[in-house]
């Protein structure tokens, strides 16, 4: 089986401002590497942290060297005119396979709705960039993108979780996660689970959210991945949870969900068999 992690960060330049993250100064390709060899996970994408003003650059040094087992999700400032003309070349830097924007900081909760990002949707769509967003707050939002830009691939973080809460109220906005599924441009990243659960692993109080979830978008919309540097359990125990603990997936379903997904959504062509090394 091929195992992708749909989302990992690596960073140089000191602590992640975001203190649910390791709060180390340096995460490098190298480690990430050595982790994934000892949890088994074949390849990543990389989504560069804004709490590091280099690591898009970081990002693309590690997929040029190792171009089968990291890609990148990148980024660039939305309310800067210059980034416009962007898009149309950004898969032509090593390892870029689309976008990826959080939009955390307070100036940019208002983005959503002030035709700051407006020109982005055409544009990637356009050019053929798929597009993971951070929208727990703004999902209704993201249908609307989906239903106006039908050629322009979509996919929501974490779940459509918001951060700092757990348990049922983690997923109190599920209703409108799940009619994004009538989108069929529109796919979820079922990242981060465990830590959107109190409970000790294999997390049973939140399954029954993965189970409604994967019912509505299916295993061809549902990457699995971590966010690594904040989870509460080992690489190990986020690959396991979906490979051996929730047995409503079936054998082809996890093949999808551990990577084959993703990959097709990403147009990332990853050998069938590849060295550690490569």
């Amino acid at each position: 089986m091929l195992v992708v992690d749909a989302q990992v960060h690596i960073w140089g330049s000191g602590p992640p401002t975001n203190p649910a993250h390791r709060q180390v100064t340096v995460y490098s390709k190298d480690e990430l590497l050595q982790e994934m060899d000892a949890a088994g996970v074949d390849a990543a994408v990389i989504h560069p942290p804004g709490w590091d003003p280099n690591s898009n650059e970081l990002a693309v040094e590690a997929a040029r060297q190792h171009p089968n087992r990291l890609a990148i999700l990148g980024n660039f400032p939305l309310d800067r005119p210059e980034s416009r003309a962007l898009v149309d070349g950004w898969k032509q830097r090593p390892g870029m396979l689309g976008l990826r924007f959080a939009l955390l900081q307070p100036h940019q909760q208002t983005w959503w709705t002030d035709g700051t990002m407006d020109w982005l949707w055409p544009a990637a769509e356009r050019a053929g960039l798929p597009v993971a967003l951070l929208a727990a707050q703004f999902l209704p939002i993201v249908g609307q993108v989906a239903e106006r830009h039908p050629e322009l691939k979509l996919i929501i973080d974490h779940l459509g979780r918001a951060g700092a809460v757990k348990d049922a109220a983690a997923f109190a906005n599920l209703s409108e996660l799940l009619a994004l599924a009538k989108y069929p441009n529109v796919a979820i990243k079922a990242t981060g689970a465990p830590s959107y659960s109190s409970e000790p692993y294999p997390y049973q109080n939140i399954q029954t959210y993965l189970h409604q979830i994967y019912d509505a978008f299916g295993p061809e919309r549902m990457f699995w991945g971590t966010d690594i540097t904040r989870m509460p359990c080992s690489w190990r125990q986020c690959v396991t949870l979906f490979t051996e603990e929730l047995p409503w997936l079936s054998e082809p379903d996890k093949e999808l969900i551990m990577g084959r997904a993703l990959c097709t959504w990403l147009d990332w062509q990853i050998p069938a068999t590849r060295t550690a090394s490569a």
